[in-house]
Parts: C-alpha cells; sequence; structure tokens
C-alpha cells in the first residue's frame, strides 16, 4: 500500500514539475519573445509576463518541452482567429499539461495581432491552445463573465497570418468541426529566441 503510494505521489510531482517548467525559462525576462516557424513563414510573439505571468510560463512550458513541434493549426476563421496547439498533424490530440487560472482580467484586450488562450466553457480549462486574434474581437474581453485571456502580441510575421487567412476551410472527416484549412498549417518548430 505504501509503495502505490510512492509511486502516485511520484506521478503527481513530476506532472506538476513538468507543468513548471515555464517560469525557469529566461525567469527575468517579463518579456520574452518566442518564434514559432510554421510551413507558410515565421511569427514572433513577445509574451507579457507582466499582466498574464501564469499563462506565459504555461505556454513556455509546451515550448520548452518541444510539445507544440510539428502541431496544426486547426481552426481558421478568416475574420475572427487562428487557433492551434492542440493537434499534430496526423489530427492526435498533444499531451496537456493540467488547466490553468484564466488571466483575463488583466487589461489587454483580444485585439488585432494578439494571442489569446483558447479553453473550453470552463472559464478555468485552458491548456495547450491558443490563438490569435484575426480582428478586435471585443466580445472575447471579460465584462459580466469571464474572457479569453491575452498573453502578448505578434512582433513580427504579420504577412505570414494574412497568407494564411487566405487558405480556404472545410469541414474535417477527422475532427468532424467546421472552419479547419484544407491545406495544413504545421507548425514545424517553437523556440524561445534568446534575450536581447
Amino acid at each position: 500500500m505504501r509503495y502505490w503510494y510512492l509511486v502516485i505521489l511520484f506521478a503527481f510531482t513530476s506532472v506538476n514539475a513538468l507543468a513548471e517548467k515555464g517560469q525557469f525559462v529566461q525567469p527575468n525576462n517579463l518579456y520574452p519573445k518566442v518564434k514559432l516557424m510554421t510551413t507558410h513563414g515565421d511569427i514572433v510573439v513577445e509574451l507579457d509576463r507582466s499582466k498574464a505571468p501564469l499563462t506565459v510560463n504555461n505556454f513556455l512550458s509546451y515550448v520548452k518541452e518541444n510539445r507544440y513541434n510539428n502541431t496544426i493549426f486547426h481552426r481558421l476563421e478568416p475574420e475572427f482567429v487562428l487557433q492551434g496547439g492542440g493537434y499534430d498533424a496526423q489530427y492526435k490530440a498533444i499531451e496537456e499539461y493540467k488547466p490553468i487560472f484564466n488571466e483575463s482580467g488583466n487589461g489587454s484586450k483580444n485585439q488585432l495581432g494578439t494571442i489569446a488562450m483558447a479553453r473550453l466553457n470552463d472559464p478555468h480549462s485552458a491548456t495547450s491552445q491558443f490563438f490569435f486574434n484575426l480582428a478586435d474581437n471585443a466580445h472575447l474581453d471579460p465584462g459580466r463573465s469571464w474572457g479569453y485571456a491575452v498573453f502578448g502580441y505578434i512582433t513580427e510575421g504579420m504577412d505570414v497570418i494574412e497568407k494564411i487567412r487566405a487558405i480556404q476551410t472545410d469541414t474535417s472527416v477527422e475532427l468532424g468541426w467546421p472552419n479547419v484549412p484544407v491545406e495544413k498549417v504545421i507548425l514545424k518548430t517553437a523556440v524561445v529566441l534568446p534575450e536581447q
């Protein structure tokens, strides 16, 4: 009985330790930058730990552990959002860390060119999936209810975003969802850029 308790405790500790790796990535840098190298070009995002520390550290954990490598952008609504971070190129769900607290009340708005966390109806259900706002989406900001947490913005690669938003979409046979790019948009590699 004691042995199984220790195994379970070790497994739980290991998962939590993995989930917290992002806090050790450039820990003194409030605005780390991440380059997302896609099949359509590179996108650089500047993250904002001053407003969304939990969300930024969560995102950096996935980057550090290469969880975003060879994933797809599975949702494209050209006048709304481009969403990814949840599935590999074969539409298989990636391994997720535990959900994080919703930091949507941090003052950042869901405006064109920002990056925010996707979630389910539960406001604190965000794990790995993120989206780029392709318009000013004020209805995603908090008001009488929880919003969607913005944690950075695009500093380079809006031309890449424009290229991607022109791709045709359809309902995916694999996922059973609409608004899936017909031509796969793959996030080949995500890397943290050196501090400047």
